[in-house]
Order: C-alpha cells, then sequence, then structure tokens
C-alpha cells in the first residue's frame, strides 16, 4: 500500500501546530520499534505476526474479531511500507489539521481508515461467495493492514477543498492538478501493482471526500459547528451502518472461515 510523491501546497498564512499529525506518526512508528524488539522479523513478516500485531483478516474480523479494522490501520508490513504511508501523512496531516481543525481532523482521518477496511472486507465477503460457488486461489482472502486508506481519506478531503473557492480563513491554498495527480496516481498504482489494497484506498478516499465536502458547506451556513458535528455523526453511522451489512453478509460464510482457519493452523496468533 504505496503512496506516491505528495503534491506541492502554497502557503497562505504561518504553519500552525501540527502535533496531532505527529502523534499519530509517533504511535506508527513506535508500535514499529515495539514489534523489533518483540522480535519481529520485518524482512520477512510471518503472516502469524502480522495477525498478531492486528492486522485484518476477515476470516478472524468477521468472526468476533471486529477490533482489526481497526488495530490494522497502525500495523505495517516492513520500513518501506512504512516510511511511505508516514511520509504521506505528514504531508497531508499537517495541512489538513491546520485547515480542518483538529477534532474534525482525527476523525476524519479515523472514519477514513475505517471505512477503508470495511470496503477492504466487504471485497473479500463477495469473493467469499463466489468462493463457495467454485474454487478459486485468486478469491482467498488476504492479511491486510496499513495506514494508507485513512491517509488517501485526508489526500482525497485536500482534493474536494482544492476544486472550491478558498474560504477567507482557510490557512493553504490547495494545488489542485498537482492533488488530483497525486490522487489519480495512487489509484491507477494500486489497479496494476500487486499487494495493493485498492479497496481500502478506495474506502478511505469515499469517506474523506465526503467529510470534506459537508465541512467547506458547513462553512457557507450560519451553522458551522452543528454542520461539522453532525457530518462527524453521519460518517460514523454509515460506518457503522456498513459493517452491520458486511456482518449479515458474511453470516453464511462462518463455517467457511472456519474451515479456512483450521486448515491454516500456523498463521494463528
Amino acid at each position: 500500500m504505496t503512496q506516491s510523491q505528495p503534491p506541492h501546497i502554497n502557503r497562505k498564512l504561518n504553519v500552525q501546530a501540527w502535533w496531532l499529525t505527529a502523534l499519530l506518526i509517533s504511535i506508527n512508528v513506535g508500535l514499529f520499534i515495539w514489534q523489533i524488539i518483540s522480535g519481529v522479523d520485518i524482512s520477512d513478516l510471518a503472516i502469524k505476526d502480522a495477525l498478531h500485531w492486528g492486522a485484518d483478516f476477515t476470516p478472524l474480523t468477521f468472526s468476533g474479531q471486529p477490533e482489526r479494522l481497526f488495530t490494522s490501520m497502525f500495523f505495517h508490513f516492513g520500513i518501506i511500507h512504512l516510511m511511505l504511508n508516514m511520509w504521506a501523512l505528514y504531508i497531508f496531516g499537517n495541512v489538513a489539521e491546520a485547515l480542518f481543525g483538529r477534532l474534525y481532523f482525527i476523525g476524519l482521518y479515523l472514519l477514513a481508515g475505517l471505512f477503508g477496511s470495511l470496503l477492504s472486507s466487504y471485497i473479500n465477503i463477495q469473493n467469499g461467495h463466489e468462493l463457495l460457488q467454485h474454487f478459486d486461489q485468486s478469491l482467498l482472502p488476504h492479511v491486510s493492514a496499513g495506514a494508507s486508506g485513512a491517509v488517501m481519506g485526508l489526500g482525497a478531503a485536500l482534493t474536494v477543498l482544492s476544486l472550491f473557492p478558498p474560504l477567507p480563513h482557510q490557512a493553504y491554498i490547495l494545488d489542485k492538478k498537482a492533488l488530483l495527480m497525486i490522487m489519480a496516481i495512487n489509484l491507477i498504482f494500486g489497479l496494476v501493482a500487486t499487494g495493493i489494497n485498492n479497496a481500502a484506498h478506495v474506502g478511505g478516499m469515499i469517506m474523506g471526500a465526503l467529510l470534506a465536502l459537508i465541512w467547506y458547506l458547513s462553512y457557507r451556513t450560519k451553522l458551522s459547528t452543528t454542520l461539522k458535528f453532525l457530518g462527524l455523526m453521519g460518517g460514523l453511522l454509515l460506518t457503522v451502518g456498513f459493517y452491520i451489512y458486511c456482518n449479515q453478509l458474511n453470516s453464511p460464510l462462518l463455517p467457511l472461515w472456519h474451515e479456512i482457519l483450521i486448515q491454516n493452523p500456523e498463521i494463528l496468533p
């Protein structure tokens, strides 16, 4: 789940504090260091280790471990994966934190990551139903993790804002062409490259774009605070509703997931 070179962004006002972005980066890096100290071989990562540290795997996630939708956002498959995501998080995050404000920023980040994880699981569940009809190795669920769904949500949010005239208080003038190009490159690369969870990217982008649009519209009304709160609550309800739908869709697949886990005991944490 790699990220391309972030866009050039022209400053309009002085850079604001981005300590929340720094905290998110520190948590990701800190967990990665903790994994190394704990003996995880990051050069040849075992699936068992990935699952132990919270990676998303639909047979586990939708068999009583939904927390993996969240924990997978903070686990990375190696140093390159981590560095690319943290670099993009720094570039997008410090701008988004200044523009949206910390509360809306962290809400957008987490909801984008969760929605990305859910869309990835939805694809695995759909593939599982096809797997019941005919066996195809490519339909088996994959282990996934990384912050890129949440980061792509930030990128999509900034891209949406760049499409509108800047607000009077807006701290940055966003480069529309550069942002559109970066997001397009990421999507195309995700489609042609192997090992990229493009569904998580798309899910994060959908949520990020939606919340950015609500945020922008809130400043065109006299109910800014109310609309922003309703936007976050709406994003949360959409995420919960999507999870409930996926859970119902997953019910007939529980025996299949159970069989996969039984036949692969070596991957269980």
